[in-house]
């Protein structure tokens, strides 16, 4: 069992970079799909067409490559489970209405389950929200970029973020790191 209080102490840790391909979204997806474990919570905001989905295709590939070929957005099923191990849930919240949508669904079995829970558009349920998660935020730059922001809650999504930071910044031909702070 994960040490959720522990995790939550310390304070948010942020980072961005942006990417100008697709294909590098996703290889940054990959990158943290490696090292999600079963627990991790990570939500991606942005508006359509801005890159949650494709980003969300590269960590299926990084923690379970056998299940590529299922990965589209769930916007209209509202969940698209991998099965893999851990499983991994892909929610799309944007046609829930809040958290008594998500309960009634079980989302909220899966944000404190055994599986890596993903999801787009938390704000229609951050009432349900636990305190340690990796937030995603995905903007344009202009119409082949994308600025991908991170922020680290606990210490375990601090660790993670810390790895993808240093791999991003290893790889500084394909990805333009913009910051990283601590807040």
């Amino acid at each position: 069992m994960r040490e959720q209080a522990q995790q939550t102490d310390s304070p948010a840790t942020g980072y961005s970079l942006e990417t100008d391909a697709p294909e590098v979204t996703e290889a940054v997806g990959t990158w943290l799909g490696t090292l999600l474990q079963a627990g991790d919570l990570v939500t991606l905001t942005g508006e359509l067409g801005g890159g949650k989905t494709c980003f969300v295709r590269g960590i299926v590939a990084g923690a379970a490559p056998q299940c590529l070929h299922l990965v589209a957005s769930p916007t209209f099923a509202i969940l698209n489970e991998y099965p893999a191990v851990p499983s991994i849930y892909h929610y799309d919240c944007y046609r829930l209405r809040g958290c008594d949508d998500a309960v009634e669904l079980g989302l909220e079995e899966h944000l404190h389950g055994t599986g890596i829970c993903l999801i787009e558009w938390p704000d229609r349920i951050l009432a349900l929200l636990p305190p340690a998660r990796l937030e995603l935020g995905f903007t344009y730059v202009d119409e082949t970029r994308r600025r991908i922001s991170f922020l680290a809650h606990g210490f375990r999504m601090q660790q993670l973020l810390e790895q993808v930071a240093t791999r991003c910044d290893a790889n500084k031909k394909p990805l333009s790191p913009l910051r990283s702070s601590a807040k």
